[in-house]
Parts: structure tokens; C-alpha cells; sequence
């Protein structure tokens, strides 16, 4: 009962013509529209010591390293997607986009 097992390579199927890849011009993307996003502005930023932190109270102020009148970065899931600059509609804050992040840009930076 010694039988040999020959190990064969694997074999895959061609995703270059008909396979799960074709069509890749014709993407449907209805699958991921309603998956949800964190979205979120950054004013800007600072470094502090604990003692410093701890010290802060109501009315309290944190200097950024941001000049007033600079972009807000906007980021989704922690990637930057956009600068913007502050608005109020309706009595609420919102953000208007001034300048969008192109999609091959915001791939190279993943890099």
C-alpha cells in the first residue's frame, strides 16, 4: 500500500477575458454606494505635554500649528481626500470643498 501521490500545479481561471475580471470597464460599484464612510475635518494640530493637558480648563486656549484662513483638511477613514474652507448654512457649521485630492494621488501617498 505504498501508492504514490503525484502533486499537480494549480490551475486558476482566466480572469483576462471571461472570467470574474471581465468587464472591468463595467464595474458595478451599486454593491459598495451605501457602505458607510467616516468622514472627518481637520482644523489643525498640536503636541503638548500631559501636564500641559491636564492643566486645561473652560476657556482654555490651544494654539495649532494652522494659520487662521488656511484649508481644513478633509479626511475619510483617515485618508486625505480634500481641503475645504469653513461655512455656515443654516445656522450650522458645514464645510466647502476647495480643492479635491485626485484619486491617483491619494493611491500614490497609500504607497
Amino acid at each position: 500500500m505504498n501508492a504514490k501521490i503525484e502533486a499537480q500545479p494549480a490551475q486558476f481561471q482566466d480572469l483576462s477575458e471571461e472570467g470574474a475580471g471581465a468587464g472591468s470597464r463595467d464595474i458595478n460599484l451599486d454593491v459598495i454606494l451605501d457602505v458607510p464612510v467616516t468622514l472627518s475635518m481637520e482644523v489643525g494640530r498640536t503636541r503638548i505635554p500631559i501636564r500641559n493637558f491636564l492643566q486645561l480648563n473652560q476657556g482654555s486656549v490651544v494654539e495649532l500649528d494652522r494659520t487662521a484662513g488656511e484649508p481644513l483638511d478633509v479626511y475619510v477613514n483617515g485618508t486625505l481626500v480634500a481641503h475645504g474652507e469653513v461655512v455656515v448654512v443654516n445656522e450650522r457649521f458645514g464645510i466647502r470643498l476647495t480643492d479635491v485630492i485626485s484619486p491617483a494621488e491619494r493611491l500614490r501617498k497609500l504607497r
